[in-house]
């Protein structure tokens, strides 16, 4: 077995003294400033650090990559030259009496030129656009996405194995690569506490294999569980009267969930779809010891009987199973297990999510409650899973907690699979010592750190449960790992591990027992995929190997990687004060705010005043100091109250941040909408990330990334981190920034402090934009001109986007005689005309416009053709002021009807305007439309305060949202105006209510009507005069336009060079 603790060896560099270094073979290699300029193309290094001659682990893990500038450069070269020289050498040495195929005449021929220098323009040109518009992971400049520099042997693995192209599907095809993968697999059996010994008493032995990815692994371990649920079922059948099996119905026991022993044939269907899950990968061993009855029998009686052939559906149908059974995990789980569970036919339905708690965890107390329903319904469970890193928090759930739930509910007679979801967290069971046992008072101790300098970078620990959970891990039946994860490994690198390996036989078509398997049986068998690279599984092998997959290999690298992101963790939570322009709020909270939730006697005025007095022993003591300082001064303070200590209780329980950004207004108000919250934290990242070819990666300063929490799925936790940033506790859904950290470089230095403030700058500028965006001022404003008599009706053209016009206003108003005479005699010249009234200066509708009832105004036809300036507007009086801010909306659009405000000053002479309940949404205005009442009327002063208007049968939900104006006027295809459903002369069923609402009423439920409210019903005809936008009132005027279209521009650059 290999050593799980093995330290970088030297076939790839290692540290000497005097700033140099030297290979394997002892030549020497200059790396100073000179040389990593060369390399770099850079004037100077942008940091700076004094190499720390004690820190051995920070010496060792940076030999592990490339490095930030291109570092390690020359070792990587190396390594690649000597791969291509084996790969020469074994071509030429293979029957070299062969002899050449190419000839050196044919190499010096025009077209073989030609076509070489081809190919090397357009791998120089793919290299280029690569180059430019890659994101550049390996920087410490970058703290998105799970992505990091790929380590220099994964790389070197991946590389020397490609250029074979071993296929892991059999060995035929791969001799060398799938003994790998085995040896992969083991690896990380190991790493996760698995036992991967045959001869040790008492255990089962562990096995694991490659696969392309985490979603492939869980959508194995839904069907192994599947198969597992429904295998007694299945080997009941053949146990029946005449049945193949049916010589052991009378006299073969199992056990029961909860330890009772019965006859096989005497089970019920409940007892039967509970057994424990070694209970049920025993049988086959058992049928072979107590009844002899051969692997290749019991092989072919399956494949008559089992799931495999038969299907979910039939052995459901034979046993009257009419409640699907579930798979319950965190609402907050990975799209994969839907997506898995659909493919096989468990249904996405049957997936149950379970809350989080207020930090993005399991609930317990919810899958308790879930699972005593299940028990009383009787409505078996598949298996429980466990997240271990939740891809968008790092959140680590209570596996401990699912342990024990299952142990209490198999006593009830309720059993399950427990899967533990690793993809992300797996590797950092690395940094778990050997010698740890849970409860241990010492597991709470910070490590011990024995660096100096500024080069220093300290090593974190786990938090004590987090620590315990994935300790844990070792009695998950099955667990998911992504060594393209935190195993620094290319893609595809998935993995999926059994805690017996007997498992793995429910999914193949193989001997559903092999006692003694030999360990390099075809590995291609087993899982989903058929035909996979060998290369990924060497890469994962020589990483495992060269790096360790124990606490001084990837255990040393991902303690560095937790302490910088308990650096930047720091940050979010401390780095805004009372007088900053914005708040800033982790979804993790800090212990004051723990503490303060825990004490049944803390205020709101308590609570607050120690979590600020938390935020600035933060900035005194963590925030602008280097490594050392932090360290130093905790040498002089008591173990409870070291700076180290604080840093290990912030920020999540892995690698990952989740936070949200709020911000105030001039005044110092904090914003309460969502969405204008939302819309800072977007603004902030598009700034600092990638979503156009006109962004260039390479001058972003600092990435970042996002994620959103819907209600749905976050629940309680979602609305406590609204309150937290100071915002309405509604149903829209929350932008979060995330950033994932997997480099232990930026603390170096203190570099993490220039991110930091790029990050500040960038808020700040950002904010300006969401003040612009939502502070009232004067502006100019535009309205649609409506004729009603003795009077004129003016309808706002709304903008959900912009302060000034986030409103739905409807006013009537009185023009001079002029103006109105002018409209009149050009609405005779063309009925169909559409008239606009606008502001001539800029106005405050709200502080001027309505307060005075009067302004200056320019009329406009839609063509925008001036016919009036000057207008002396009066009277201007709101019949309708609705806000649109977002707390105002609905959550969802109407179904059944459109809803119109209706006005007018009477039945022949009446305009509607459709309700913006929702965005996005559509203008939609008619003016003097026909109405033809079958039941009831409508009175003048029910016209003139403004009714609610149901075009019923019009399925607005079903439509939204709409598309552009421009594709809706032209002329082309089923949304286009001429087949649009609002157009002139279109006629509508409708119902018209009171309006139950005031004036300036915010929604939601503004549409709400009920029997009493109804006025009247009949029939709508729409008249000449109909205007429709849906652009204007979804319009951005602080977007940025999309470039999306450039990239295939980009892109041709490489076909350009074939062509």
């Amino acid at each position: 077995m290999w050593l799980t603790t093995v330290t970088y060896q030297k076939p790839f560099m290692f540290k000497v003294a005097n700033d140099t270094v030297k290979d394997a073979g002892g030549a020497a290699q200059d790396t100073g400033n000179a040389a990593k300029n060369a390399v770099n193309g850079v004037a100077s290094n942008i940091y700076t650090t004094k190499p720390s001659e004690d820190d051995e682990s920070h010496q060792m893990i940076s030999s592990l990559f490339l490095g930030p500038h291109a570092e390690n450069y020359e070792y990587f070269k190396k390594n690649i030259i000597s791969i291509l020289e084996v790969t020469r050498d074994a071509r030429l040495n293979y029957f070299p009496e062969d002899g050449r195929f190419i000839s050196e005449k044919v190499q010096a021929s025009k077209k073989f030129g030609a076509t070489t220098d081809k190919i090397g323009n357009a791998v120089k040109k793919a290299a280029e656009l690569l180059s430019r518009h890659s994101v550049p992971w390996w920087s410490p400049r970058y703290a998105a996405h799970m992505c990091m520099d790929m380590s220099m042997p994964s790389l070197l693995g991946y590389f020397m194995t490609m250029l074979y192209n071993p296929n892991n599907v059999s060995i035929e095809a791969s001799p060398l690569t799938m003994v790998a993968e085995i040896e992969a697999g083991q690896q990380i059996c190991e790493m996760l506490g698995y036992n991967i010994k045959s001869d040790v008493k008492n255990a089962p032995v562990g096995w694991g294999h490659i696969t392309c990815g985490g979603s492939v692994a869980n959508l194995e371990s839904i069907w192994a569980a599947r198969n597992l649920k429904f295998y007694p079922l299945a080997l009941r059948n053949a146990v029946k009267d005449f049945g193949p099996l049916s010589f052991i119905g009378s006299t073969f026991l199992l056990e029961t969930a909860n330890g009772t022993k019965k006859r096989f044939k005497d089970l019920s269907k409940w007892e039967l779809l509970n057994l424990k899950v070694t209970t049920v990968l025993e049988i086959p061993d058992r049928l072979s010891v107590e009844y002899g009855i051969s692997a290749t029998f019991l092989q072919s009686t399956m494949k008559e009987y089992g799931i495999q052939s038969v299907g979910l559906g039939s052995l459901e149908h034979q046993y009257n199973i009419e409640k699907p059974m579930r798979y319950m995990l965190a609402s907050t789980r990975h799209y994969s297990w839907p997506k898995g569970a659909a493919i096989a036919g468990i249904g996405s339905d049957n997936v149950v999510g379970i809350a989080p708690d207020f930090e993005a965890r399991l609930d317990l107390s919810d899958l308790d409650k879930r699972l005593q329903e299940s028990l009383d319904n009787e409505q078996a469970v598949y298996a429980v899973v466990a997240i271990i890193g939740s891809t968008e928090e790092g959140a680590v759930d209570s596996l401990r907690g699912v342990l024990e739930l299952r142990k209490k509910y198999q006593d009830k007679g309720l059993s399950f699979v427990v899967h533990a979801d690793a993809a992300w967290g797996g590797y950092f069971a690395s940094m778990i010592p050997k010698d740890f046992k849970p409860g241990d008072p010492k597991n709470a101790e910070p490590p011990v750190q024995t660096g100096k300098g500024d080069g220093f970078v300290p090593d974190a620990s786990l938090r004590v449960d987090t620590q315990e959970d994935i300790y844990a891990m070792r009695y998950a039946d099955s667990i998911t790992v992504d060594p393209h994860k935190a195993g620094y490994i290319p893609y595809p690198a998935g993995s999926l591990c059994y805690r017996d390996a007997r498992m793995r036989f429910l999914i193949t078509w193989t001997s559903p027992y092999i006692s003694g398997a030999g360990a390099f049986e075809s590995i291609g068998i087993y899982g989903v995929e058929g035909s996979k690279p060998g290369a990924s599984a060497m890469s994962t092998f020589l990483a495992n190997r060269c790096i360790g997959t124990g606490t001084e290999g990837y255990g040393a690298l991902l303690g560095e990687v937790c302490f910088t992101i308990s650096r930047l963790s720091a940050h979010w939570a401390a780095m805004a004060t009372k007088e900053s322009s914005y708040v800033c709020v982790p979804l993790n909270l800090l212990p004051a705010e723990r503490k303060s939730m825990e004490d049944p006697n803390t205020t709101p005025e308590t609570s607050a005043k120690a979590i600020e007095e938390e935020k600035q022993k933060i900035r005194d003591r963590v925030l602008g100091k280097s490594n050392q300082q932090i360290i130093d001064e905790d040498s002089e303070r008591a173990s409870e109250d070291k700076a180290m200590v604080l840093l290990r209780a912030i920020g999540s329980d892995l690698n990952i941040n989740a936070f949200a950004l709020n911000w105030r207004y001039s005044d110092g108000r904090l914003n309460d909408d969502v969405e204008e919250a939302n819309y800072l934290n977007r603004r902030v990242v598009e700034e600092l990330s990638v979503d156009s070819p006109e962004d260039e990666p390479t001058k972003i300063p600092f990435f970042l990334t996002s994620t959103e929490f819907e209600i749905d799925l976050y629940g309680k936790c979602l609305q406590h981190f609204k309150k937290r940033l100071g915002l309405a506790q509604d149903e829209l859904p929350l932008m979060v920034l995330r950033n994932v950290l997997m480099t232990p470089f930026p603390t170096e230095g203190n570099f993490i402090d220039k991110m930091v403030k790029i990050f500040q700058e960038v808020i700040e500028k950002q904010v300006e934009v969401c003040r612009k965006r939502n502070e009232t001022k004067e502006s100019h404003h535009s309205f649609i001109l409506q004729d009603g008599g003795d009077k004129v009706y003016l309808v706002n053209r709304s903008m959900f986007y912009l302060a000034s016009r986030r409103r739905q206003l409807i006013a009537s108003a009185k023009l001079d005689d002029e103006a109105l005479s002018t409209v009149r005699d050009a609405k005779k010249n063309s009925p169909d005309e559409i008239f606009f009234l606008s502001t001539q200066h800029k106005e405050d509708i709200s502080a001027t416009m309505l307060s005075d009832g009067a302004f200056e105004a320019v009329i406009t036809t839609k063509s925008g053709k001036t016919i009036a300036k000057g207008v002396n507007v009066s009277s201007f009086t709101a019949l309708k002021d609705r806000p649109l801010n977002s707390k105002y909306r609905d959550h969802s659009y109407p179904s059944g009807h459109m809803p119109f405000y209706l006005y007018g000053s009477d039945e022949k002479s009446c305009h509607i305007d459709h309700m913006l309940l929702l965005a996005p949404n559509i203008q939609l205005s008619a003016s003097n439309i026909s109405l033809h009442l079958t039941d009831g009327s409508l009175s003048p002063e029910n016209l003139r305060a403004g009714c609610i208007l149901f075009a019923d049968g019009v399925e607005e939900a079903a439509m939204q949202p709409f598309l552009p104006t421009s594709q809706l006027v032209s002329g082309l295809g089923p949304t286009s105006a001429k087949n649009f459903f609002f157009k002139p002369g279109k006629k509508f069923k409708v119902a018209v209510f009171r309006d139950r609402y005031g004036v300036s009423q915010g929604g939601p439920g503004l549409g709400d009507t009920d029997y009493g409210d109804k006025l009247a019903s009949g029939e709508m005809v729409l008249g000449d005069e109909v205007w429709l936008d849906s652009e204007t009132c979804n319009r951005d005027p602080f977007k940025r336009p999309s470039q999306a279209a450039k990239w295939r521009e980009e892109f041709s650059k490489i076909g350009k060079e074939l062509d």
